[in-house]
């Protein structure tokens, strides 16, 4: 079964990495595929691979209203999967105002753009697991546990959730509506075609394609590591059971990886680097007067189970060696290798779900 085939699919955030996934995903999908983003965010950028794909390629703030309505009521979505946001907890310290424009007001906008135009429309507004009020304990974290956030980026994300909850609660599950959205809450991702700052398998790359060594901050920090395909599987699951069931109007979604499978930073990067000739790579001298990051953060995907029959499929050392082998075809052979690589490893995974057979 494939629910996008021909149906007009609104994605922002597409220059980014998740939405550069998703973007080449729905276009194998057969989407017609509108796709907003104010810029690149990095060079080079998975995106450049893939923007042949896009049908309609729209360059717009989705911190403008008039803008992001605009395309909205032009394109008429079947589906919306809202994306585009400041990505990085490092880079809200920075720039806090521009966090909360780009990640607060920019969904508000969608949102206020949904209740006027009132399309016959499923979305997906994907938030992060960070939006939790985090204790640093080893709890996992429901959907209904308390939202909070330390840092600005997890505050944006955060404000985000609760402006989602008073519009669907006001808006969305009125009768009249024809507005059907969920929210979706995942963790960090990695995979080929990131080159974010501040993250650890771009930092390593950035290295190792340059024939240097990388240091490597917190390497005894465990985390549940998790492809970027997994999430994105589950927000393409998400949408379609919200298209066929009322029931799912207004709730919000967990989609992380086993939390009883963590690996050190360190494992992550040797196990990636079992894809690299002479990759090499030593701690970092620890910073006095640090920001705060979240170190421990596991979510409890059992609602995803439940009602999406929706799980993480891909191990460690499948994901891990993923991860590896698209870079390591993005710099020693060539970029259209990779995008093959990408559409290869789309194709797998697809082979791995059931919804799409």
């Amino acid at each position: 079964m494939n629910p996008f085939k021909n149906k007009n699919v609104m994605i922002t955030g597409h220059t980014g990495f998740k939405g550069s996934w998703l973007t080449a995903w729905l276009h194998m999908l057969g989407a017609n595929i509108t796709a907003v983003s104010k810029d690149v965010p990095t060079i080079p950028a998975h995106y450049d691979l893939l923007k042949s794909f896009i049908q309609n390629d729209i360059t717009a703030d989705i911190t403008k209203y008039s803008q992001i309505h605009t395309i909205i009521k032009d394109c008429k979505p079947n589906y919306i999967f809202h994306l585009a946001a400041q990505p990085i907890v490092l880079t809200s310290y920075e720039d806090p105002y521009l966090t909360f424009q780009s990640n607060s007001i920019g969904t508000l906008n969608i949102l206020e753009s949904l209740r006027i135009i009132n399309p016959n429309c499923t979305t997906v507004i994907i938030t992060s697991d960070k939006c939790y009020e985090n204790l640093e304990k080893r709890i996992k974290y429901k959907e209904n546990d308390r939202l909070g956030g330390k840092d600005p980026y997890s505050a944006s994300k955060a404000c985000a959730e609760i402006m989602i909850t008073a519009y669907c609660k006001s808006f969305f599950k009125n009768k009249n509506s024809n507005v059907r959205l969920a929210s979706s809450r995942a963790g960090n991702v990695i995979g080929g075609g990131d080159w974010a700052k501040h993250r650890i398998i771009p930092d390593c790359i950035r290295a190792w394609s340059s024939n240097r060594e990388v240091e490597i901050r917190n390497s005894q920090s465990t985390r549940p590591w998790q492809h970027v395909l997994e999430p994105l599987s589950g927000y393409l699951t998400l949408a379609y059971h919200l298209d066929t069931s009322d029931r799912l109007n207004g709730e919000s979604f967990n989609f992380g990886p086993d939390s009883n499978k963590e690996h050190s930073v360190g494992e992550l990067v040797n196990e990636v680097a079992k894809q690299w000739a002479n990759a090499e790579w030593t701690n970092a001298t620890e910073e006095s007067g640090k920001l705060y990051e979240a170190n421990l953060l596991n979510l409890d995907c059992n609602k995803a189970l439940e009602k999406l029959n929706w799980k993480p499929l891909l191990d460690f050392e499948e994901t891990s060696a993923w991860t590896g082998k698209w870079y390591n075809v993005y710099y020693n052979e060539s970029k259209e290798s990779a995008m093959k690589v990408t559409q290869e490893q789309v194709e797998e995974y697809s082979g791995f779900l059931k919804f799409f057979q």
